[in-house]
């Protein structure tokens, strides 16, 4: 079996000073025998994109890998198997490749018994220097063939209950190929009732689903590239084989429970979700993870590095202290709201650093004369005036009579269905908590949803 190696780049030796990582890999003497639990079942992943836990601004997010632990570790090791799809990041930054690595490591830690990666992420798993063949305490399969990638397509784990066993294969198939009959030999020989045989697509439509399901015989499951946030069923649950996606992000963890009959009769396959609520207890391990994490965007200083736009017509970000002369009572309602102690939010979790997260807390990030850090750019902390109203260096000195322009921010900007849960559907709930002006008819006022005035 193909794993992941040992850490040779800069990057990774990094994260090795700031966390020791397990292992799990057997320590010598006698195997003990496996201890099944009440069920059987397989737990599956995929397409993280890079989200290793939600941002935290608001209340009812899902998702975040020190979370995991509580819904696996209700199923013990021997009875389950637990499968990520790929999809780890979105790109190839600098934060992107930190990232890659931190998950790799999670999923040691997590107690991963395979991982699937997509093509994407074995050209950054080369680039970091982390696909080989030291140990580790997981297995990678992939459908890549070219570039000598030379990993394997499928794994095997037997999984126990009471007395009974289930032998389940997981295997990962190209079907861009188009060569579908090539499925069949990923598999063993039937030997009965107790096989359940799992198929990862890369590209998965009706025609591919029909053609595997009209020519490959034992294939249980196919698992399809996800289109939503949230796992489900593609078609029939009752019928063979059952289809499914994984969602994204890892806010919900899809579990196959795998039920016999005891008649003899072929397995049984129930598929549901799981969310990964902000209720469910954190794991230690991976607390600190997240915090080697942190240090490490900390220590590369991504917010100095950002590429920037440039503001047009010479303007100028001058911070909301600026505006409060000749707007004191504006000022005054602002400096009691949530916006005007939004960079002390990240102060408070460690993610100061993180560009991801400083965007939105704060004044101009995405462009030149715009918040740089807490240190350079005291001024620009916090969601301030200028990040709905624009930059004010020409209002400012045209004594209020030049009316601010674009850039300016819209609600929406920040408040996605990802980072602001319950934003849809209460914007106006939302609005009412940033009242800063005296009469909301005026010339001037928030007047709308997302739409800020001069």
């Amino acid at each position: 079996m193909a794993r992941i190696t040992g850490f040779t780049s800069a990057l990774t030796v990094g994260v090795l000073c700031l966390l020791t990582m397990p292992t799990c890999l057997p320590q010598g003497g006698p195997t003990p025998t496996p201890t099944g639990g009440e069920e059987v079942v397989v737990f599956l992943t995929g397409n993280e994109l890079g989200e290793l836990k939600p941002c935290g601004c608001s209340g009812g997010q899902l998702g975040g890998l020190e979370r995991r632990p509580a819904v696996f570790n209700a199923v013990p090791k021997a009875s389950r198997l637990i499968i990520d799809t790929g999809g780890l990041v979105k790109g190839d930054s600098e934060q992107d490749l930190i990232k890659f690595n931190i998950i790799m490591q999670a999923f040691g830690l997590l107690g991963y018994d395979v991982v699937s990666l997509t093509d994407k992420d074995i050209e950054t798993g080369k680039s970091l220097g982390l696909l080989g063949s030291h140990s580790s305490p997981y297995n990678i399969i992939s459908s890549r063939r070219q570039d000598g990638a030379n990993l394997p397509a499928k794994f095997t784990k037997r999984l126990h209950k009471r007395n009974t066993a289930v032998d389940v294969t997981v295997a990962v198939f190209d079907a861009e190929s188009g060569q579908v009959d090539r499925i069949g030999g990923l598999f063993p020989s039937p030997q009965g009732p107790r096989n359940v045989n799992i198929v990862i697509l890369n590209r998965c439509n009706a025609a591919v689903v029909d053609s595997i399901a009209n020519t490959i015989t034992g294939v249980d499951c196919l698992v399809c590239p996800a289109e939503s946030d949230e796992p489900g069923v593609i078609g029939d649950p009752n019928k063979r084989p059952l289809v499914f996606s994984v969602g994204r992000f890892g806010r919900y963890i899809s579990k196959l429970q795998i039920i016999d009959a005891g008649r003899g009769d072929r397995l049984r396959i129930t598929f549901s979700s799981v969310p990964v609520s902000e209720k469910l207890p954190q794991e230690k391990a991976i607390v600190e993870l997240y915090r080697a994490y942190q240090q490490l965007v900390k220590e590369s200083s991504l917010l100095e590095k950002l590429g920037r736009f440039s503001l047009p017509g010479g303007l100028k970000y001058s911070g909301s202290e600026s505006c409060k002369s000749c707007h004191q009572s504006e000022y005054q309602a602002w400096s009691g709201q949530g916006h005007a102690r939004a960079y002390a939010t990240l102060e408070k979790v460690g993610s100061q650093f993180d560009p991801e997260c400083v965007i939105c807390h704060t004044v101009g990030m995405k462009y030149e004369g715009g918040f740089v850090s807490g240190e350079q750019t005291p001024h620009l902390n916090n969601v301030g005036c200028e990040n709905c109203h624009g930059p004010g260096s020409e209002h400012i000195a045209g004594l209020g009579k030049i009316k601010t322009s674009e850039p300016k921010s819209q609600c929406l900007d920040c408040h996605t269905p990802q980072q602001s849960r319950d934003y849809a559907g209460n914007e106006q709930l939302y609005l009412e908590k940033i009242v800063h002006w005296q009469e909301p008819n005026a010339p001037g006022s928030v007047k709308k949803e997302g739409s800020l005035g001069n």
